[in-house]
């Protein structure tokens, strides 16, 4: 073909066919270029959905949130606060009647020895005192077995006001707040029994020790000599 040819009817012609098949070739290959990015970015989604998935808040373990519930629904409680009492509500205290028994509590008991040595043939004296310090009067029993003085010698039991006693023992006492009872008993040396017979022997010279005794109360000892 001539180049007058191609310049004619017949030119336009063949550069008609040239371009179809050129287009021809280009839809080809967007095809496969679009089948070849349609399964590169179908795993790619997939990945990205995992990302997104992964990257997310983690599912919740059921073994944790099992032991969340047992947990919260042992937990002790809170204790709850004891509720205050009213001190307009309390009970006022019992005010004690005048002349009522005497608390043991309220009372102090005392004893005293008139010297410390005592000469042969001389009697040695003691004073016992009961103090009421309570708020108001009370009574109570000073008789000579309930409120005794008693007279010892290491183990041995040597004397007491309580031995050899007739008749009604018991001797009410009122005692004032803060006025003594006094009582004071001379002793002849002798020891005393239980029973009313003949006196016993008379003390060897050597110490001895007193004390008064009322109830459980119970005074200080008294230490002396007799020669």
């Amino acid at each position: 073909m001539d180049s007058d040819a191609m310049r004619g009817d017949g030119g336009d012609v063949y550069w008609r066919r040239r371009m179809s098949v050129l287009v021809g070739v280009l839809v080809v290959v967007a095809v496969v270029a679009w089948a070849c990015s349609s399964g590169a970015s179908g795993p790619q989604r997939t990945s990205s959905a995992q990302t997104a998935t992964s990257s997310g808040p983690p599912a919740a373990d059921p073994l944790l949130a099992g032991l969340r519930t047992l947990a919260l629904g042992t937990a002790s409680p809170s204790p709850t606060p004891s509720p205050t009492k009213n001190p307009a509500t309390t009970a006022p205290a019992k005010v004690k009647r005048p002349g009522a028994p005497c608390e043991e509590t309220d009372l102090v008991l005392n004893l005293q020895g008139r010297q410390d040595v005592y000469a042969s043939g001389a009697m040695p004296n003691l004073m016992a005192t009961l103090v009421n310090t309570g708020q108001v009067m009370c009574t109570t029993d000073v008789g000579p077995r309930a409120m005794e003085i008693r007279i010892t010698s290491g183990e041995d039991r040597i004397w007491s006001t309580a031995d050899c006693v007739s008749g009604e023992t018991g001797t009410a006492q009122e005692l004032e707040r803060g006025i003594p009872f006094v009582r004071t008993v001379d002793w002849d040396r002798k020891r005393s029994r239980t029973e009313c017979t003949a006196k016993g022997p008379t003390a060897l010279p050597g110490t001895y020790v007193a004390v008064a005794r009322l109830g459980k109360l119970k005074s200080p000892l008294v230490v002396f000599h007799l020669r």
